[in-house]
């Protein structure tokens, strides 16, 4: 299936399955916006990336926990390309730690970046998009917002709160043919879970039917899915690329 002519813009595209996202949709033939934090250089190479596949594509910086940087990010992108089609929040920390022994501090930077940044970002898009009648909203869940996972309170509660916003925000903006839908990735070779603990990996994967952690490229592709303009009648859902964690 072609996005040739549609816009996308993914958040944290710099790296892992951000950047796996951003290469699936430019192979598709849509333009890439990609949003990066602080890792510029990872970002350029992301975009270079999609460029060699023969579309436009183009860095933007902003921190999505910021209300007013995701608005102007939003903006930016449709001053460049005319519109705005797809978002990906794909933008996302984590800051694994017991109940016991977390600190308020990176509670709140894991909500700020995980689940505020979705909102903030899902509504600065759907401005745009009410206006065009058309869009698809794809949201970076995880298996860890469907069951939880001991050390990880923080993260669970923020992925959990994606699925809320995803399945309000789809209810909102279906009369408008806007889709809003959710990836639930479980165990992924990422940087993020290369830094978990070697006794909690083998545990998640104890837990996987498939018996391996997933890619970044398998992830993409069930986003890509989402971001399809014939997937028009379907919103409001969540996608587990677990290889049967979640059964």
């Amino acid at each position: 299936m072609s996005m040739e002519g549609n816009v996308a813009l993914v958040t944290g595209g710099s790296r892992g399955i951000g950047r796996a996202v951003c290469v699936e949709l430019a192979r598709r033939g849509a333009a890439v916006a990609v949003n990066y934090a602080g890792n510029s250089r990872a970002a350029e190479e992301t975009v270079q990336l999609c460029r060699a596949l023969g579309v436009e594509a183009e860095v933007f910086q902003a921190d999505v926990a910021d209300s007013a940087a995701c608005d102007t990010l939003i903006a930016a992108v449709r001053d460049r390309f005319g519109r705005l089609d797809i978002l990906v929040n794909n933008a996302g920390v984590s800051r694994d730690s017991l109940l016991m022994t977390a600190k308020e501090e990176d509670f709140s930077k894991t909500l700020d970046t995980n689940l505020k940044g979705a909102y903030f970002c899902t509504r600065a898009a759907a401005r745009v998009m009410l206006r065009q009648k058309y869009g698809r909203i794809v949201c970076l869940s995880s298996v860890v917002g469907l069951r939880g996972n001991p050390g990880q309170t923080a993260y669970a509660a923020s992925k959990a709160g994606v699925l809320g916003l995803v399945k309000a925000a789809a209810k909102e903006l279906a009369g408008r043919d806007i889709t809003v839908n959710a990836v639930a990735p479980g165990l992924i070779e990422t940087d993020m879970t290369a830094a978990l603990p070697d006794k909690a990996k083998q545990a998640m994967l104890a837990t996987i039917p498939k018996g391996r952690p997933g890619s970044p490229e398998e992830v993409a592709r069930a986003a890509a899915f989402f971001a399809e303009k014939e997937s028009a009648y379907i919103t409001g859902q969540v996608l587990c690329v677990d290889g049967g964690m979640a059964v």
